[in-house]
């Protein structure tokens, strides 16, 4: 986004399917990739005379997400019929929540590591339930410009997750997007993937202009623009940054005459990195919402909302900051292994427990399990190096029987062959050199390089290094850093 002076202001919608193996109102399956209008039945199609029942553990579901965004969970809520009219739509109306919505009034905290902008609370309006529509499949390719329905997405249970608007760049909002998604994945509710459908955004966008003729110092608002179509949250940066730059412009043009520019509904071309105009921008008095008749209301007490909240575990702030304090590891650290997922997190824990360094296992974590692991595209359970191998390995690196190249080797070889980290060491000819034979080869080093000698006592520190590479030729098992100590003091004393 370019250096403008308004102020931009974001709000987000955010629909999460959840993790149910039904639909929100029907049994038919909610599985990805079935062929076309295979898994429907008169409820999810609208046959007249069917009746919805609520799948509870989709209620179940929302309740632990609400919780987890601090939301209050109203013990009384109702269902309502959104009224629109759209091919893939065969009821013409989606059965949602208008105003007694299942949870409102949350917030989500967020932060960058990086310090690009400061932590804040973002506010959740609200998170209701509600189905999803079909999907319209276009033909724009053959000519023949058919449009095509496929129904098996018809009543798939949602999530929608309304943010107060309170992020202002398109960094904050892409934030926001990764704690929630991080939330969501250790939640367990639901697997959100963009590219499936299973997690979609939607980003309410416009300005602040300062109003030098103000006398209130009330900015002036430029109308609200609904973009949707962004299949990744790179897409809502990239989607936000020009949308801003768009409105900043046509706010210019129209002479500054806010009311000449209508509300309206774009969608984001991803391939022409540019916002096109798809329809004015619908009130919720469009939608003519009334409670759904063939639906009761939900009621849920203290005991049942209680009961969720046991099962909601350890959040991913939470977990970064114990990780922080426990094992003295910096945010970004933190924040690149709790975003890998709790599975990755415990294995770290049980390494730095073991080995007694939490900054040694975060950079061995880091730098070499997870390249490992995307190397061979497993999961961190499948890793053949478990713990407490690994921690017997970096006790090495640690206490100088091997520098880090070599213990790198000695990773590898224990991931290749499944051995401890003696064999490995044995299969690859590296024996440790104990401290006597050290001193004794850093003695020979220091009396053969008079001249390497006396720079090192002028001050030459890095001199050093030329006898480290010969004390590599003389036995390669030797641990640079350890060979450089030991010289350095040798030649300081003489």
């Amino acid at each position: 986004m370019t250096s403008q002076p308004y102020k931009m202001v974001i709000g987000l919608e955010v629909h999460v399917q959840l993790a149910t193996e039904s639909k929100l109102f029907c049994r038919c399956s909610t599985k990805f990739g079935a062929p076309p209008n295979t898994q429907t039945c008169p409820v999810c199609t609208g046959t007249p005379g069917a009746l919805p029942v609520l799948n509870r553990h989709a209620y179940q579901l929302s309740m632990k997400v609400a919780l987890a965004l601090n939301c209050e969970i109203p013990k009384f809520t109702k269902w309502d019929r959104k009224q629109y009219y759209y091919p893939d739509l065969p009821k013409g109306y989606q059965i949602s929540q208008f105003d007694l919505p299942m949870s409102q009034n949350g917030y989500l905290a967020i932060s960058d590591p990086k310090d690009q902008f400061a932590a804040k609370r973002v506010g959740i309006i609200r998170a209701h339930l509600e189905e999803d529509a079909g999907k319209s499949i276009h033909d724009e390719q053959a000519g023949t410009a058919d449009t095509r329905i496929d129904l098996n997405r018809c009543g798939t249970p949602l999530l929608e997750i309304v943010s107060e608007p309170e992020m202002y760049s398109p960094l904050e909002a892409k934030a926001y997007l990764d704690e929630l998604k991080l939330l969501l994945t250790y939640l367990g509710v639901s697997d959100c993937n963009m590219q499936e459908g299973s997690l979609r955004v939607d980003a309410n966008v416009n300005l602040h202009i300062p109003d030098d003729d103000s006398t209130d110092d009330e900015p002036i608002a430029t109308p609200i623009v609904e973009v949707k179509n962004m299949n990744s949250f790179r897409a809502v940066e990239r989607a936000l940054a020009y949308e801003a730059d768009r409105q900043w412009e046509v706010w210019q043009e129209t002479g500054q005459r806010i009311g000449d520019v209508p509300k309206q509904t774009r969608g984001w071309d991803e391939s022409a990195q540019v916002t096109r105009a798809q329809r004015s921008k619908e009130e919720s008095s469009d939608y003519r919402y009334f409670p759904d008749p063939d639906l009761v209301p939900v009621v849920v007490t203290d005991t049942e909302i209680e009961a969720v909240r046991s099962e909601l575990g350890e959040f991913p702030a939470a977990l970064r900051s114990r990780l922080e304090e426990t094992y003295g590891i910096k945010p970004y650290d933190s924040d690149v292994l709790v975003n890998q997922g709790r599975e990755l997190v415990d294995y770290y824990i049980e390494l730095a427990e073991s080995c007694g360094d939490g900054k040694l296992a975060s950079n061995w974590v880091q730098q070499d399990v997870l390249r490992h692991l995307n190397e061979q595209e497993i999961a961190v359970s499948e890793f053949a190096v478990r713990p407490l191998a690994l921690s017997e390995l970096l006790g090495k690196v640690k206490g100088g029987q091997l520098d880090t190249s070599r213990g790198r080797e000695v990773l590898g070889e224990m991931i290749e062959s499944g051995g401890s980290v003696t064999e490995a060491m044995t299969k690859l000819g590296i024996a440790e050199v104990d401290d006597s034979e050290l001193m004794d080869l850093c003695h020979q080093l220091i009396e053969s390089n008079p001249k390497i000698v006396a720079d090192i006592q002028s001050g030459n520190l890095k001199a050093a290094g030329a006898l480290i590479g010969q004390a590599k030729q003389k036995n390669p098992n030797v641990n640079p850093s350890r060979v450089r100590e030991i010289c350095i003091d040798i030649a300081s004393k003489s």
